[in-house]
């Protein structure tokens, strides 16, 4: 498991940069944290880091956005909404969770992760962001491979 402190909000967008730049087709980032953690700067960057020019922001109401135009299509799913695997499943995001043709983010991934392997083929990191202070936040990984 990796440690980062980050500093600031610019500091988590860049660390999501890195990730970007260097993850593949069907990789599940699931972000897990408390409202206001960072979860969605970290996608801001993870977008800007895969070429994503369009504006990022969190799909609390429409449960996804997919962003196009960049080195790989870009799945952003919140799942604040929803309460149980079933759920998940039953809104039809299995294909962004299990085999995406892209990259997937999930905020709220501690709602999915009690069966995240079902199905799936791809690489999953699992994220942890931690408020620290007003700007200050501890985010930890772990990639498993599925």
């Amino acid at each position: 498991m990796a440690t980062l402190i980050s500093p600031s909000p610019e500091a988590t967008r860049a660390l999501g940069v890195e990730w970007g730049r260097g993850c593949g087709r069907g990789w599940v980032f699931a972000l897990s944290g408390d409202l206001g953690a960072g979860k969605t700067e970290l996608v801001k960057g993870i977008a800007a880091g895969l070429g994503v020019t369009a504006r990022v922001s969190s799909p609390s109401f429409a449960l996804v956005n997919e962003y196009a135009g960049g080195r790989l299509p870009l799945f952003h799913l919140d799942l604040y909404r929803l309460d149980t695997p079933a759920q998940i499943i039953g809104a039809g995001l299995e294909e962004y969770l299990f085999n995406p043709a892209g990259v997937t983010v999930v905020e709220w991934a501690e709602r999915w992760l009690n069966n995240p392997a079902a199905g799936a083929t791809g690489k999953l990191r699992r994220v942890n962001i931690e408020v620290l202070g007003e700007v200050e936040r501890r985010i930890t990984w772990e990639d498993v491979k599925l």
